[in-house]
């Protein structure tokens, strides 16, 4: 594998709404994150992606851009973005932007003029059809967020234009070559500028299933799900290929794609040696129970089927590239609150559930707080819940026929804003935010259990240390060959409550074994080896539980190891 200047960086995603206010109204912004940078880069982050700040209504916080070239006034201004640009260079770290070109707002140039004349330029960067009074829609499929994908355009009471998410953003028609070349003046724009790449919002969507087409429905409602499309989907590589090498390969940038629905066979042309992107996320966990049918009916994930999701990554990647492994992100509820079974989160469990997914094969990336331990927040009331998306299931929900309690209950575990809650820094009034009212309630347990950066840097054993020292340990030259490029090999993947791996390169091997039971088990280290050396364990290995293990395999036993109840060791072997 040709080595890449990413490949042993750190990538740390920041949704600046919730960040850092520097100016008391109550929302992150730019120079709330410039005057972290010295934090993010104690903590080992090197490569910082932020969610989007461009000019936006908000619709879906950002994801509904009216202006790709502008810094939205609520997070600051061009010059605020090129002084972050100068500020991380000179410390060597690397600002990623969100790629939002699946749509646009609503509020765009773009759709106004489209809206003024669809049979000019503009409307065709956009899929705009004729349906007549009386005649049915082009096709049956619903939205990411609800409702049909079409919608009529504003002023024209015979066309509709298509949005596979929110009504507010029109998706861009990706088959007409103009748009595409606007697209890809944007990009270079933004590189040329001083980017180190993009994250790229829900890429796959880009290509449609044309002409359109009905699909059987899925629920009452008549309408099938958008996903059911891209199951028939071709040629979206096409477009792809045509935007690396027109954008990102000249320019050298890191990409990471949010990809899903991939199909196993296309890998290698996401993020194989030529591939459309450096990196893609691994979904496998996150999209893991999903119901059609309602957030109510989704199941929650064991730590058993955490690891089997984990594992059939690796495997299906290999050394194809490099996948980014994540536990979280804006769009996800909180990691320690997914993976870990309620009446077990405490520090202990998070730093092991910390050690086995930062130490995989790929880029670990760390979601604003995570390094904290944040939790899911709690919800009394629908009420309290600000995210779309979580409104539409909700909504699902009670039509399918699940109470008001049941439907909260379902959108308390998966919503989006349990990742959106500001960033708890302190003890101070709103965990240190803002000085005034901020946008999204701040969880609670900022103070009741503790949980904010102060006191967690005042205490050695924290979660954040934890995470240091884990950061510390996969930029070690001396393990590069094993944790950063070393091939993953599952170890005790038929044990329950076991999640072990190796990370074996050409001069080392490196043991990541983990207890997920609150009891401790006695297991078995690989058949002929000895640790060397304990690099870390969320506990102190003493020397009665080394001993056995440190002897190597005697004449009547195998060499084992006991581990206490949550506990993890990274094992030189």
């Amino acid at each position: 594998m040709k080595k890449e200047w990413w490949h042993n960086k750190i990538a740390y995603q920041i949704y600046p709404k919730s960040f850092y206010d520097s100016n008391g109204d109550g929302i992150g912004d730019l120079q709330g994150i410039i005057a972290k940078l010295d934090y993010l880069k104690e903590l080992g982050a090197d490569i910082l992606w932020l969610s989007p700040i461009y000019v936006s209504p908000l619709a879906d916080q950002g994801y509904d851009i009216a202006d790709y070239y502008n810094i939205d006034p609520r997070f600051g201004t061009m010059e605020d973005m090129d002084q972050l640009l100068a500020e991380a260079r000179r410390r060597d770290m690397y600002i990623l932007m969100d790629l939002v070109v699946n749509h646009c707002s609503d509020e765009h140039e773009w759709f106004r003029k489209a809206c003024e004349d669809p049979d000019g330029r503009y409307g065709k960067f956009f899929y705009i059809e004729t349906v007549k009074p009386g005649e049915k829609l082009p096709c049956n499929w619903r939205s990411y967020f609800g409702g049909p994908v079409w919608d009529k355009l504003p002023g024209h009471e015979d066309k509709y234009y298509l949005h596979v998410f929110h009504k507010k953003q029109p998706d861009l028609n990706w088959e007409n070559p103009d748009l595409r070349e606007e697209v890809y003046r944007m990009i270079n724009w933004w590189l040329d500028r001083g980017l180190a790449g993009f994250r790229i919002d829900a890429i796959i969507n880009i290509k449609k299933v044309l002409p359109f087409r009905d699909y059987p429905a899925d629920r009452d409602d008549g309408l099938v799900s958008v996903t059911r499309m891209l199951h028939d989907q071709e040629g979206v590589g096409d477009f792809l290929g045509e935007m690396r090498d027109r954008t990102f390969k000249p320019h050298d940038a890191f990409t990471v794609g949010e990809v899903f629905n991939e199909k196993p066979e296309d890998i290698p042309d996401f993020i194989g040696p030529d591939g459309y992107f450096s990196s893609m996320y691994d979904f496998a966990a996150t999209v893991f129970g999903q119901s059609q049918l309602g957030w109510h009916l989704s199941e929650d994930i064991s730590p058993d089927d955490y690891r089997d999701c984990v594992f059939a990554t690796q495997e299906r990647v290999g050394r194809i590239g490099f996948i980014s492994n994540i536990i979280e992100n804006h769009d996800e509820p909180r990691g320690v609150s997914r993976y870990i079974p309620d009446g077990d989160r405490f520090t202990a469990s998070k730093k092991l559930l910390a050690a086995e997914y930062f130490l995989l094969r790929g880029l670990p990336w760390i979601y604003q707080g995570q390094e904290l331990g944040m939790e899911n927040i709690p919800f009394s009331s629908i009420e309290e819940v600000d995210d779309i998306a979580s409104l539409d299931a909700y909504a699902v929900s009670l039509e399918a026929g699940a109470s008001p309690k049941e439907a909260l209950l379902a959108v308390s575990k998966f919503s989006r804003d349990n990742a959106r809650t500001p960033f708890q820094w302190s003890a101070e009034a709103n965990a240190g935010f803002t000085t005034g009212t901020p946008w999204l309630r701040v969880n609670p347990n900022y103070l009741s259990q503790g949980i904010n950066l102060e006191a967690e840097r005042d205490d050695p054993d924290s979660l954040y240390h934890f995470y240091r020292k884990l950061i510390a340990l996969r930029k070690d030259p001396a393990f590069e060959d094993a944790l950063v490029y070393g091939d993953c090999i599952p170890y005790l993947a038929d044990q329950s409550g076991v999640m072990s791996y190796l990370r074996k390169g050409d001069a080392r091997t490196i043991l990541v074994m983990g207890n997920f039971d609150a009891d401790a088990r006695t297991l078995p280290l690989p058949e002929g080896t000895r640790i060397r050396e304990v690099l870390l364990s969320n506990f102190d290995c003493g020397k009665e539980q080394l001993t056995a293990a440190s002897q190597g395999a005697a004449a009547d036993r195998p060499a084992e190891i006991t581990l206490q109840g949550y506990q993890v060791v990274v094992l030189l072997l």
